[in-house]
């Protein structure tokens, strides 16, 4: 049976030049990077060349590079970091209602710490409106957070304004970037960014290492405390195989991501252009251009998400209804439900993620199969004929056709 990958916002494979370099500071370069002999100084040296890589994907300094155990842990540190080191300063902070729930968990962490926390809406295709970063803020407030790119429909936010409007405010701007470094140009100078997550394992990396940007003169807590690892901000001997595993993966990112993006682009739109023009009864969800050259998010009327997933298993492909981290919830995703969708359809919603492995080929078997099975499972759905996607009509007559 022919299998098919279209789940790479949950995780991507790991690239097999990426995997060599792992396995080697595994197994042949194995020093701990603080001990000051031959084999300590080799590793040392390798963190630092990926450090540089790192940054340079980005557009910082090796210096603003901190390595962590993923993009959570990097969130988590951003948030209650500057919360710690800035609570003389204010106590509010910023953020949507859309992000992470690295992020949400931690507002509601922080929040339970005295700090007060702005939870701003979305319009329906996911975007924060501009206007109502600036009416949030005030005299209090220390910090905004707000995600680069959607994990769940792939929606890009006007990252560069908020940026503006925070750096002209004095306040720091924070962004969990996991979902587009390595896929979407970032210049954290261009946007004004003080503070940025990512996570290896989302652009063919190793899982369990990630990074935090921290600009410079940034007022911030240490994320933990035990050693003089990264300048003393994050104790623990470091997981060198994840970091130069990382390098490598950053290395490729940004030799390779006009070809990338041109790639998966050319896919994406031929798979939504494809699934508006053979199934009916769908919606689109997330902006139609300003969205993640990977990234498929649709609702399917009078179907099951979960129904969608298994029988596309099934036929070999791999997808998703939402985030993997809340993939074993029952509840509806709370992206789409800030969106204005109703239970009904945020149940019915199903994510293709492609990525740079994927072919055409790939795109008319699902073209050919997801047809047949969404047709299928609305001929035993329960669901009236008279339930509704959105507060808008269903997605039959969108600019995709």
């Amino acid at each position: 049976m022919r299998r098919i990958y279209f789940d790479h916002s949950a995780t991507t494979p790991v690239d097999a030049e990426v995997a060599k370099v792992v396995m080697e500071y595994m197994t042949e370069k194995f020093g701990n990077p603080s001990s000051i002999h031959a084999f300590g100084r080799e590793v040392r040296k390798a963190v630092e060349e990926s450090r540089e890589r790192v940054a340079a994907l980005i557009g910082a300094s090796s210096k603003e590079i901190f390595f962590t155990s993923g993009g959570t842990e990097a969130d988590n540190w951003a948030l209650k970091g500057i919360a710690s080191a800035n609570r003389k300063k204010g106590n509010h902070i910023i953020t949507s209602s859309i992000e992470h729930h690295a992020i949400l968990h931690t507002c509601e962490y922080l929040e339970k710490q005295g700090f007060s926390i702005t939870y701003l809406p979305v319009d329906e295709n996911a975007r924060v409106n501009v206007e109502d970063v600036k009416k949030a803020i005030t005299d209090q407030t220390i910090l905004i957070s707000i995600m680069f790119a959607n994990n769940e429909v792939g929606t890009i936010q006007p990252i560069k304004e908020i940026g503006e409007i925070a750096r002209e405010q004095g306040i720091y701007f924070h962004t969990d970037a996991v979902q587009a470094v390595g896929h979407y140009p970032i210049d954290v100078g261009e946007y004004n960014i003080d503070l940025l997550s990512m996570a290896g394992h989302k652009f063919y990396g190793p899982k369990g290492v990630g990074a935090l940007y921290i600009r410079r003169g940034v007022k911030i807590a240490p994320g933990q405390q035990g050693g003089a690892q990264e300048r003393t901000m994050r104790a623990g001997t470091e997981n060198v195989p994840g970091i130069v595993g990382l390098g490598k993966a950053a290395e490729i990112a940004k030799n390779n991501m006009e070809k990338e993006i041109t790639h998966v682009s050319d896919l994406k739109d031929k798979l939504m252009r494809g699934i508006v023009e053979k199934v009916p009864d769908v919606k689109l969800n997330g902006h139609p251009e300003l969205r993640m050259p990977g990234n498929v998010n649709f609702s399917f009327l009078y179907v099951e998400g979960e129904s969608l997933l298994l029988n596309l298993d099934l036929k070999g492909i791999a997808a998703s209804s939402g985030s993997a981290c809340t993939s074993g919830s029952l509840d509806p995703s709370h992206v789409l439900l800030a969106m204005g969708l109703t239970h009904e359809a945020a149940h019915g919603s199903l994510r293709l993620s492609l990525g740079r492995y994927n072919t055409e080929e790939d795109i008319a078997y699902c073209l050919e199969v997801l047809p047949e099975i969404v047709e299928r499972l609305r001929s035993m759905s329960p669901l009236g004929a008279n339930s509704i996607i959105h507060e808008s009509n269903p997605c039959s007559s969108c600019s995709l056709h």
